[in-house]
């Protein structure tokens, strides 16, 4: 008889600028993601088992529903402008699951939660860039779920509650955004105590119990410097599903940083 599969966490990873982990880094200095970089690649050995799978929820993809990519072999999006022509031919053949795509489009539904599935959607770079480093092998299956646009917070949590099944199938959830994303904020000298105060106010939502945490994130504009943060917030909500996904665990920071001069972080759900 198989042994059952190990209960995984749910993650919020911070994803980067466009492809900067494969390339000199030319708008700062070199060393500028070098920290990110050794985080992602630390990942894989402070999970409790393998996964079975990985489903990743990005901030560069937005449905007018929940999405669910449905791809057996998805290709690379190289969904970024004015990098490297070397940044255009990396290659990542993690495989798709279409099996597990109907899993996570019946959960949802289960949840009251409209879907839709897409079998030609392949990996944009808030997926392959972050998972090319932390998964460099590409051997376990990816399955990719959107964002609705309405990118409404409530409902993200929502659908991170339906898919926490899916953790004690083995499934890593992994909500791939950034804590901070605001591009003509970079390199600021105001951004630097904004940063860390919206960050700060995060780290503190998130490891609050699960209910206050909850409204935290549902409210999360009237934070300090929110709006500042993010002036549009879909770089932000795929930690509202990983949060989901927690349940009622306490979550827990598991890496900051302040790249460009602004502060992210990446946080862990267990339990």
């Amino acid at each position: 008889m198989p042994a059952s599969p190990t209960r995984q966490p749910a993650l919020f990873l911070p994803h980067g600028g466009g492809p900067c982990f494969f390339m000199d880094w030319t708008w700062g200095p070199a060393d500028t993601w070098h920290a990110t970089q050794r985080f992602l690649e630390g990942i894989s050995a402070t999970l409790p088992a393998p996964p079975k799978a990985l489903l990743v929820i990005s901030g560069h993809w937005e449905g007018a529903a929940f999405t669910v990519g449905s791809a057996a072999r998805p290709q690379l999006i190289f969904d970024y402008s004015g990098f490297p022509a070397e940044t255009y031919k990396l290659t990542w053949p993690a495989p798709g699951d279409p099996a597990l795509a109907a899993r996570v489009a019946r959960l949802l539904a289960d949840g009251g939660l409209p879907s839709s599935s897409d079998p030609q959607r392949g990996y944009d770079h808030g997926v392959f860039v972050p998972l090319k480093v932390a998964f460099p092998k590409a051997e376990i299956p990816v399955v990719t779920l959107s964002l609705a646009s309405s990118l409404d917070p409530a409902l993200h949590i929502a659908a991170g509650r339906a898919l926490a099944p899916l953790r004690d199938e083995g499934v890593l959830i992994i909500g791939s955004g950034m804590s901070f994303h605001n591009l003509g904020a970079y390199f600021q000298p105001q951004t630097a105590p904004r940063a860390r105060t919206f960050n700060d106010w995060l780290t503190q939502a998130i490891q609050s119990p699960a209910a206050h945490r909850d409204s935290f994130l549902t409210n999360w504009r009237s934070a300090p410097f929110a709006a500042f943060s993010h002036p549009r917030e879909e770089h932000l909500v795929p930690l509202f599903v990983a949060a989901g996904a927690g349940g009622d665990a306490t979550g827990m920071r598991i890496f900051t940083d302040e790249p460009m001069g602004a502060a992210i972080s990446a946080f862990r759900f267990d339990g």
